[in-house]
């Protein structure tokens, strides 16, 4: 292991980064760092029995919502990953533990969390594995064991929970709770957008003695109550699959995720986390840049990759990469002029496929920055600041409130940042020139450059201010 600081650590062949004990100051950071995603969704580096206070969030992509009247940003679903567990009444939460190791596994997606509690005398070991799968975007699988070197008796609570931490609003103002066949289901409709969210989750044991076991509501969550009697020696595993469907995939989404868990749960979790680990070996294969002699470097650069692809909606061309990528809520899960400088070179000389996909999706969403340029006065396509599914300008004019008189103050981040434009039609030309994707060009990429060029026109004026 190489340290990075007092806390953080990389392994020595530049795949693993892994965070010893707790610190509430670090959970948020920790929380976005060892996200698990996989461009459609992302969860949150939290642990199972955290809540919405601890900012938990599971960020689902093409959910554009406003709930505010001010802010349009991406939805919070409800939270299917939730576990908590009392020993002997004794309730674990992570931030009691004596113990805390956190880790990401760049090389598969896999975050883990270990917990060790001391419980009247018995040592109590919790350790977590949670991806978001690969090979199924709309999956997440979660492995939560339990050993306990004394004779215990475990309530362990296994759902979905509702109360989920939003930045700008309620974007679910009621969600549907309930058990439906051996399994849980979370659906509600966005606010101002009308797009219907359904989460579906199955849960399994596998050790000790199950006493009791009932499906039950509690406030917001949805859960499966068991009652496990686990002797000394013995693990305490409990096993979830989750699908998340939204309207804005296709209809029946609450239907859909249903037939998703059930083929996902017959299939088991190591043929899941086996399908998942294969899809993430290909994408290693083209994007991994190898270092000799230096973990640090190595480890650093996979972060990067790593935290690109996950952010990246590759399976489709009408979505952009947020800047925040799908960690929070945080830039509304919009492009900036970052996708095409920082985010698209990426993926350029590794996968082009993906890269010509953002390329298509400012074509789409050229009326969206036709519309802004109208708006403002002028001709052509000014792209938006912030660039969500439709193109048009997600941020507002006025954000700022005089701190003393409460008078609002005009932004100009949507009227004076046009220099995303150029870079649009900068990135075409170099994806161009290196694929020699005429068709692109021909297809897409011409429209976009005529108009900017139209707008750049319109746009730029001479001052005579200095006499030069």
């Amino acid at each position: 292991m190489t340290p990075l600081t007092d806390r953080l650590a990389v392994t020595d062949d530049g795949w693993q980064l892994v965070e010893t004990g707790w610190d509430p100051e670090r959970a948020v950071a920790l929380g976005s760092n060892f996200l698990a995603g996989n461009g459609y969704l992302g969860y949150r580096a939290t642990s199972p029995e955290q809540g919405v206070e601890d900012f938990v969030a599971l960020v689902v992509s093409d959910t554009y919502d406003c709930a505010d009247g001010h802010w349009t940003e991406l939805t919070t679903a409800p939270n299917p990953l939730f576990v908590a567990a009392r020993v002997d009444g004794v309730g674990l939460e992570v931030s009691a533990a004596s113990e805390v190791t956190a880790s990401l596994d760049l090389r598969t997606g896999t975050v883990g969390l270990r917990q060790v509690h001391d419980v009247d005398g018995a040592r109590v070991a919790i350790e977590v594995e949670r991806f978001a799968s690969y090979d199924d975007l709309h999956l997440l699988a979660q492995r939560w064991t339990l050993a306990t070197d004394r004779d215990v008796a475990v309530d362990v609570d296994a759902g979905i929970d509702a109360e989920v931490w939003s930045l700008n609003g309620t974007h679910l103002p009621r969600v549907d709770l309930r058990a439906v066949g051996g399994k849980l289901v979370a659906t509600g409709t966005t606010v101002e957008s009308g797009i219907e969210v359904a989460v579906v989750a199955s849960t399994a044991v596998a050790g000790g003695r199950v006493e009791a076991e009932e499906a039950a509501r509690d406030g917001e969550r949805v859960l499966t109550r068991r009652r496990v009697e686990l002797a000394a020696g013995d693990t305490l595993v409990v096993e979830t699959v989750a699908a998340v469907r939204t309207s804005s995939d296709g209809p029946e989404p609450t239907r859909t995720a249903s037939e998703l868990v059930t083929v996902a749960t017959e299939a088991g979790w190591e043929r899941l986390r086996a399908a998942s680990d294969t899809r993430w070996a290909e994408i290693w294969e083209a994007m991994d840049v190898r270092i000799d002699g230096n973990a640090t470097d190595q480890a650093t650069l996979r972060f990067a990759a790593y935290h690109n692809r996950i952010c990246t909606p590759a399976h489709t061309d009408h979505l952009p990469i947020g800047a925040r990528g799908l960690s929070c809520q945080a830039y509304q899960g919009a492009a900036f002029w970052d996708q095409e400088v920082y985010n698209l070179p990426a993926f350029l000389f590794t996968e082009p496929d993906i890269a010509r996909s953002l390329l298509v999706y400012r074509h789409r969403t050229l009326d969206g920055a036709r519309r802004k340029a109208a708006r403002l006065g002028y001709d052509g396509a000014f792209f938006a600041w912030i660039s969500g599914r439709t193109g048009d300008e997600l941020c507002p004019d006025i954000f700022f409130t005089d701190v003393l008189t409460g008078r609002p103050i005009r932004n100009h981040f949507n009227d004076w940042q046009m220099h995303v434009a150029p870079d649009v039609v900068t990135t075409i030309a170099r994806y161009v020139a290196v694929t020699d994707d005429v068709d692109l060009l021909v297809e897409h990429g011409a429209e976009v450059a005529f108009e900017v060029a139209r707008f750049l026109r319109s746009f730029v004026r001479f001052d005579d201010w200095r006499g030069t």
